[in-house]
């Protein structure tokens, strides 16, 4: 695979939220996934980037073409430097929300993507990291 460049995006406001959700299925497509697959990522980017606007009003996404071995994939780290979650594992459960909506977005993103990883710091932000495979 021929080494391609991350693509970063900063997410402040509906538009880029946009941007982040077309360029996520773009270079997913670019590696190979099939349009399942590229519409499961798109959706987890954006339910990842709309969490930035609604709760921490800005930050950013890193979409990055990644290899291992025989395998290739992509990875997408959304960080911020918001309130941060006061209780993951509470976070990480289905219908728990803290803002009054469904509570399924970040489970089904962990559902959707094939690794998943989240650190957070109250007061310091949230940083979240999923990967998809080919």
């Amino acid at each position: 695979m021929e080494r391609m460049k991350s693509t970063w995006i900063r997410i402040g406001e509906e538009a880029s939220v946009a941007s982040s959700i077309v360029e996520s299925g773009r270079i997913a497509g670019t590696l190979g996934f099939e349009k399942k697959r590229q519409l499961m990522i798109s959706t987890a980017v954006s339910e990842l980037a709309r969490n930035i606007l609604k709760y921490a009003d800005r930050g950013e996404i890193i979409i990055t073409p990644i290899q291992e071995e025989q395998r290739c994939g992509i990875e997408i780290s959304v960080r911020d430097r918001g309130p941060g979650i006061a209780d993951i594992e509470q976070a990480m459960k289905d219908h728990v929300s803290s803002s009054g909506t469904l509570g399924l977005g970040l489970p089904g993103v962990k559902r959707m993507m094939d690794e998943f990883e989240i650190d957070s710091a109250l007061g310091r932000g949230t940083r979240i990291v999923v990967r998809k495979w080919v």
